[in-house]
């Protein structure tokens, strides 16, 4: 069982930054890959970034390449989300998540954990 714990969320300008972090409970963190998803009102839930346990590998959705760096301290139990020049489309709930192994990073039915969200706002 992994818990997940999201912070770092809340209003930045377009352009800005913000560093969202998720730590995790349990001492088997580092046989996970993490991911990152979103969602926005109205809309269903999208992939923004994943990492393998190991950290040496990470991939991203096209509309946050770039911009996004996700990265892992499996030290701390926590993976993190940065996020710069902000967009207001990247308004929306980010949510980490934890899988175990199979299926693809990038759909949401590969994971197995899910942290309850954070809100990040931007504002144009």
């Amino acid at each position: 069982q992994v818990q997940l714990v999201e912070s770092g969320g809340g209003l930045a300008q377009a352009g800005g930054s913000l560093r969202l972090s998720c730590a995790a409970s349990g001492r088997t963190f580092s046989s996970y890959a993490m991911g990152w998803f979103r969602q926005a009102p109205g809309k269903g839930r999208e992939f923004v970034a994943a990492i393998s346990w190991s950290g040496g590998s990470t991939y991203y959705a096209d509309s946050v390449k770039g911009r996004f760096t996700i990265s892992r301290d499996n030290a701390k139990n926590t993976v993190y989300l940065q996020m710069n020049s902000l967009k207001p489309e990247d308004t929306a709930v980010y949510y980490c998540t934890a899988r175990s192994g199979g299926g693809v990073y990038y759909h949401p039915d590969s994971y197995d954990y899910w942290g309850q969200g954070t809100q990040v706002t931007v504002s144009s």
